[in-house]
């Protein structure tokens, strides 16, 4: 299993930095580089507990989709989206909100395993654990900036 974990400090209250994580339209415009569409399930505005979104988007020059489930839910500070069905072999990413006088600290903590054996551990090790971290600075580079 791999996991990312990062750090993001948001000008900005807790309670909207929660919703906009957690907003399909904004994640389809903060992975334009992928160009993420939501196919299935919750397509638009927030997404909430129990509920699911596929999206479709191109990595690595591939179309992928990846169908998630907002499988735990604190508001405004954690909820958890889990892939149901996808091409890891499991993929959970947590999204913690701390209240830091006027700021709000934005954790991520995503971890997955990769299928394929030896193989895909190698595909993780040379390209998916930096393309997932970058994919995941970006997003939280645009939350920031949204904000700002």
């Amino acid at each position: 299993m791999t996991t990312i974990k990062l750090t993001t400090s948001v000008n900005a209250p807790m309670e909207d930095v929660f919703n906009i994580s957690r907003d399909i339209d904004f994640h389809k415009h903060s992975a334009s580089q992928t160009q993420e569409k939501a196919i299935a399930g919750v397509q638009s505005g927030l997404i909430a507990m129990g509920e699911t979104v596929t999206w479709r988007g191109k990595h690595f020059g591939i179309w992928l989709t990846h169908k998630s489930i907002i499988s735990a839910y604190k508001y405004p500070s954690y909820f958890v989206d889990e892939m149901v069905d996808g091409n890891f072999k499991s993929f959970k990413h947590q999204h913690y909100f701390i209240e830091d006088g006027h700021k709000t600290m934005m954790k991520d903590v995503l971890s997955y395993t990769v299928p394929y054996g030896f193989i895909g551990m190698i595909i993780d090790y040379l390209f998916l654990k930096r393309h997932l971290t970058h994919f995941l600075k970006v997003r939280n580079e645009s939350i920031k900036q949204y904000f700002s």
